[in-house]
This record gives structure tokens, C-alpha cells and sequence, in this order.
């Protein structure tokens, strides 16, 4: 593995005198084409752009945007997937003092009316056809939008004649057009940026309400950048994929902060479902994603091997074991003896090399996991695998990721400690509460909900938790979603939900039992891994309903359940359940776009179901309304069975 190639200290300490397209620029005269900054796979090719190229495209996208009439301190909207035109028209709309918003491509037209009509976005950067659609399905609520500008053409011919719409050509022709007619006026636009100033602004969860609009700063970002640059096992050079969405803090944090200021290579895979193949032509460095990756990944591993002829399975088992008392010990801060230690290399180059290979994480010289909370047993589980995985804890609001296991002292349960020049303390009711100049500035034309989160400089952060003897934080759960059971036994669903996902035939769990005599659960089985169990057994099936309430995968779940009720303690554990008949669905509004479940909604929904949970009876039937694709909506009717552990 190659030398990391740090950044010194003193260059660390300027981070946070530049603006992010300021930032752009000085690598561009340090970097230029010496160096390769971002890459992007297009029909299974590798395209490359180096730091000169880098800060060329972002200059005629600011220059374009400035000649259709972008003013500093106005705000536009970015609705792409993972691709450099993100990042150039992200930096390109900063440069000139504007303020950038990502939506999420995956939300439909009413969702991103909502978001555009919060900021009056005067212009829109939309990735295709399809994003096209969806704004003109609502353009009568656009009205302050002066144009959208398209950057895939594909499909696009036949609305060549609308004035809304441009092709991102144009505005990249437009740009290098006001280049010529103004040459020192990118310069000068450059220069008046402020580190202070707000450079983007991103749409929180929305699990327990509507989103709000946090205000990041450039300096929030650099400054974060500089405490992972110190701290992590990354440098000049090396590699990040960008796999989570643009409208999330966690690759906001990286491609405008970190993989900007430390000089590192932006990579973005052809397709969500090539990512394994790039991992392994990539070889990126460091990784860091939502929980749900790692659960579907683990998933996806344990059904393999369950698979596979009985020797690998034999090896399989006994190599595990290696790696889980190596794990335990080191969690522990016990000693690992010399035989475990060997029998471990033994059990790496046989099996968990190849295996990390097969899954293009060979070479993470460290992997994160965050956003939402995760189960230890996945973490010991890819850690015995030989994978560094680690999970760690942040927020919007406080500018991303901010506390980390260390790599000599990662404890299972905890989400580590705080990341340089970062205080965290518990208040008085066990919330979480953080101090640092990466927090964010407010939210966006909300003083009052500003007021209640940033209090004498310190955010509440709205978690609960405490901190150990040895220093690391450990998160009980959101504090407004602390329930107590009827006899007073309080509990986190989201204790019991990470557990329960761990295993490779649950998707999606949500936990019940405020005010109740014992915890419930509705369950969301994964559709590939118990159809795949389901065809080895000769089961039929047609959809997902169909499968759901199959009596076999009834009990197969019922046992699932049985072996994490053993972890739990008894006020905690589980006495009834559903297999929900359909997947709970951002489009329905029971998810997040982040996917996280909103707990209240889902309570509203399937109210009927959950008082049945409670009662003596067996079944239920019931109607459900399903929203489609194209926007209509359907209903499903069935008979659902209430499950007894």
C-alpha cells in the first residue's frame, strides 16, 4: 500500500482562509495538470479531469450563469446523481457569491416545488429527461425560476423550442463568451468571497417534520476538512468514490471539503449498481456511507457463503470465529496472543483477502459508517472480515462527521470521540451537545428554530446519550423517540431496529411500545435474499405481498427475531410482529429521502395495524393506498397476520 501523502501543518492551519472556489483555484496553481482531480466512468470507461480542468469548467459555469443574469447572494438549485457537473456547478455558482441547494433526484415533482419554492431558486442544474419532466409538471409553481438548464441531452430534441430549458453546453458556451467580452471579472468575483459567507444550504431529514434549510459556511467545510486531514488515514492523491447522494452532508462534507482541500482524486462510478467493479479498478482509500450499505452488504456476503459448497462454509465458520475473538480482544483492550494472531493471518490470506477483493474493499485503508445507527454486530462482523470499519456520528447542522473511533481503541457499541477543536458534553436531560466552528450558521429564514438548536455557541443536537470512562460517546437515540413501556422500562427503537437488520432476510424494522405492556415490531423482509431462500425451497411466490405472507417465511422471520431477542433484555424484547404487506417507501412518505423511517407518519398510517398488535387478534384486513412511479395512486387489499415470538 502506498505512502500517504499528508498535508504539513502549516498548510492545515490556512485551511480555513479561503472560500471552497477559492480553495479550487490555489490547488489549480499548486496541482494543475500534474495531477489527476476528479474521474467519472461513462460506458465502462474511465474519464479524468486534472486541477486545471477542474477550475476551467467551474469558471464557465459561474461566467455562463453570471451572463443569464446570477447575482451574488442569489440562490440556485442543483437536481443531479453523482457527476462532475455537481461539483463545477456547485463551485461555478459560489465563485460569483450565489448559494447552491442540492435536491434529491429520487423526489418527485411535488417534493422539489416544496424545496425550490423555499430558497426562490432563479435557476435549476437538472441531470436529464426525467428531472425535466418534474419541473414541468409544476412549472406553474416555478414562476421565479428563470431557466433550467439540462445537462444529459439524451431525449431532449423535441423541447429544443422551449425557452425555459438550456442544454449545460450552452451554458458552458455562454460562459466562455463572457470570458472574452469580461476577462478580469471572474478574478475580481473570486476575490470578494468570504470564508464566513454562506456557500450552500442542505435540507435536513425531516423525520419528525418538514425539512429545514441548514446554512453551511464555507469555513464550516474547511474547517472540517482540516480535522480530517489531521486525523485520518488519507492524502494528497488518494481516492474517494462518491456514492451518496449530493443533497446529503456526508458527500457534501467530503467533495467540497475534504477530497477539495486535501487534494485528493473525486471518483464517481458509471451506476449505483457497477460500484463493486469500480471499488475494485478505483481502489479507493477511505469510505464513508450510510448504515444501509453495510447491512445490504453484510446481507449479501452471508447469503453467498450460506450458498456455497459445505467446505467453504466449514472454512468460512472457522475463519470467522478467528476474526470475531480478535475483534473481541481488541474491542476489549485485551491482549491477542501470538497463536490467535497467526491463526488470524492464516484465516485473512485464505479467506478474507479474496473476499474483500471479490467486493472491491481490499484496499480501504479505513471505512466509516454514519447517519444513522448500526448494529455492533455489523461492525464486528466486516472487522473480523478484516475491513477497518468504524462508526462515527454527525449531523447537518454541525457540518458533517464530527466524532470518530480511533484506530487503536474502536469500541463496538460506541461512536467514538470528538475530532480536533470539537467539545461535546451531555446536558442535563442526556442530550448531545456540540461545539465547533464547523457548526452550521442557522436555518434558513427560521430564527426561531435557529434560536432553540445553536444556544451560547453550543448545538443540540436533539440525541441522547453519554459518555463512557474511557472517553467515547455512545448514542441512546433520537430524544423525542425515547419510549417508555407501560410499567415505565424506557427502551430506543432504534436499539432494537439496528439488531434486527443485521440479519440478511430483514430490510427495514419499526419498533412500537410507547405507553404499551410489551414492544412490537412491523417487519419489511428483503425481497432478494427471502425470495433467493424461498426458490431453494421450492416455494412459489408472484410479488412481494405474495411472499411476505407465506407461512415458511413467517417462521423464518419468527426465528430471526428469537435469536436478537436473546441479546436484548427482557423489558426490551419482542412479543409480537407483522410482515408489513409493502415495502416502506420514501415515496410514500414513510421514508426520508435519506432512508430513515419517519416514525410518526408510519404511526399514523398503519394505526389500525398497531392497535391489533395489542389485542387478541390473530388477523387483520386491511387496505393499503400505494403511491406509483408515474405519481397515481393505488390501493392493495389483504388480509394481514398478527405474529406471535
Amino acid at each position: 500500500m502506498k505512502k500517504i501523502e499528508r498535508l504539513d501543518e502549516q498548510t492545515l492551519s490556512t485551511l480555513t482562509q479561503y472560500t471552497l472556489p477559492q480553495m479550487l483555484e490555489k490547488q489549480s496553481r499548486e496541482l494543475g495538470s500534474k495531477r489527476v482531480a476528479i474521474r467519472e466512468k461513462n460506458f465502462g470507461i474511465w474519464q479524468a479531469y486534472n486541477w486545471d480542468d477542474y477550475l476551467q469548467y467551474t469558471k464557465k459555469v459561474a461566467l455562463g450563469l453570471a451572463a443569464l443574469g446570477l447575482k451574488r447572494g442569489d440562490n440556485i438549485s442543483i437536481l443531479t446523481n453523482n457527476h462532475p457537473e455537481w461539483l463545477f456547478t456547485e463551485l461555478g455558482a459560489q465563485s460569483i457569491g450565489a448559494v447552491t441547494l442540492n435536491l434529491f433526484a429520487s423526489a418527485v415533482a411535488k417534493e422539489l416545488a416544496f424545496g425550490l419554492g423555499r430558497v426562490q431558486a432563479k435557476f435549476v442544474i437538472a441531470e436529464d429527461q426525467e428531472q425535466v419532466d418534474k419541473l414541468l409538471e409544476v412549472k406553474e409553481e416555478l414562476s421565479f425560476i428563470n431557466r433550467v438548464i439540462y445537462v444529459d441531452p439524451t431525449g431532449m430534441r423535441t423541447y429544443t423550442n422551449d425557452p425555459w430549458l438550456m442544454s449545460f453546453k450552452e451554458l458552458l458556451d455562454l460562459g466562455a463568451d463572457f470570458d472574452r467580452d469580461k476577462p478580469d471579472f471572474f478574478t475580481e468575483e473570486l476575490s470578494k468571497g468570504k470564508p464566513d459567507e454562506v456557500a450552500l444550504m442542505i435540507m435536513t431529514s425531516g423525520t419528525t417534520g418538514l425539512p429545514k434549510l441548514a446554512m453551511i459556511t464555507h469555513e464550516n467545510f474547511t474547517e472540517m476538512a482540516r480535522k480530517w486531514l489531521e486525523t485520518a488515514p488519507i492524502g494528497v492523491g488518494d481516492n474517494w468514490i462518491s456514492i451518496t447522494p449530493p443533497a446529503w452532508i456526508v458527500d457534501q462534507m467530503w467533495g467540497m471539503g475534504i477530497t477539495l482541500s486535501g487534494g485528493m482524486v473525486m471518483n464517481f462510478p458509471e451506476t449505483l449498481e457497477t460500484v463493486v467493479e469500480d471499488f475494485r479498478e478505483i481502489g479507493p482509500t477511505v469510505i464513508i456511507t450510510a448504515s444501509r450499505f453495510w447491512e445490504d452488504l453484510a446481507s449479501k456476503i452471508r447469503v453467498k457463503i450460506s450458498d456455497s459448497g459445505f467446505i467453504k462454509r466449514f472454512l468460512y465458520k472457522i475463519c470467522m470465529r478467528v476474526g470475531g475473538a480478535v475483534v473481541d480482544r481488541e474491542s476489549q483492550k485485551k491482549p491477542v496472543p501470538s497463536s490467535l494472531k497467526l491463526l488470524y493471518r492464516i484465516s485473512s490470506r485464505i479467506m478474507f483477502r479474496p473476499l474483500m477483493d471479490r467486493t472491491g474493499c481490499l484496499q480501504f485503508r479505513g471505512a466509516y459508517t454514519g447517519g444513522h445507527p448500526i448494529s455492533p454486530d455489523v461492525i464486528r462482523f466486516f472487522r473480523a472480515n478484516g475491513i477497518n470499519l468504524k462508526q462515527c456520528y454527525g449531523l447537518t447542522e454541525a457540518g458533517g462527521i464530527f466524532q470518530v473511533q480511533p484506530d487503536d481503541e474502536v469500541k463496538l457499541e460506541t461512536v467514538g470521540v470528538p475530532l480536533p477543536r470539537t467539545e461535546v458534553k451531555i446536558g442535563e436531560d442526556q442530550e448531545v451537545l456540540v461545539k465547533s466552528k464547523s457548526n452550521f450558521l442557522g436555518y434558513y429564514q427560521n430564527p426561531e428554530e435557529t434560536a432553540k438548536t445553536l444556544k451560547d455557541g453550543w448545538l443540540q443536537t436533539g440525541d441522547a446519550g453519554y459518555i463512557d470512562d474511557d472517553g467515547h460517546l455512545l448514542i441512546i437515540g433520537r430524544k423525542e423517540e425515547i419510549m417508555r413501556t407501560r410499567d415505565g422500562e424506557a427502551f430506543s427503537p432504534d436499539f432494537i431496529e439496528t439488531r434486527l437488520k443485521f440479519s440478511p432476510y430483514i430490510k427495514e424494522s419499526v419498533i412500537f411500545g410507547e405507553g404499551q405492556p410489551y414492544i412490537t415490531a412491523f417487519i419489511n423482509i428483503d425481497f432478494g435474499n427471502v425470495g433467493n431462500w424461498a426458490e431453494e425451497r421450492r416455494i412459489a411466490y408472484t410479488t412481494y405481498m405474495d411472499l411476505s405472507q407465506q407461512p415458511e417465511v413467517e417462521e423464518l422471520i419468527r426465528g430471526e427475531i428469537k435469536q436478537v431477542n436473546t441479546q436484548l433484555p427482557e423489558p426490551m424484547q419482542l412479543v409480537h410482529f407483522i410482515l408489513l404487506y409493502k415495502l416502506l417507501d420514501a415515496d410514500d412518505e414513510e421514508l426520508t429521502r435519506t432512508g430513515k423511517v419517519r416514525r410518526k407518519f408510519v404511526f399514523e398510517q398503519y394505526k389500525d395495524l398497531i392497535d391489533a398488535m395489542y389485542t387478541d387478534k390473530k388477523e387483520l384486513a386491511v387496505t393499503g393506498r400505494v403511491k406509483y412511479r408515474d405519481g397515481h395512486v393505488g390501493t392493495i387489499e389483504t388480509t394481514v397476520r398478527i405474529l406471535k415470538i
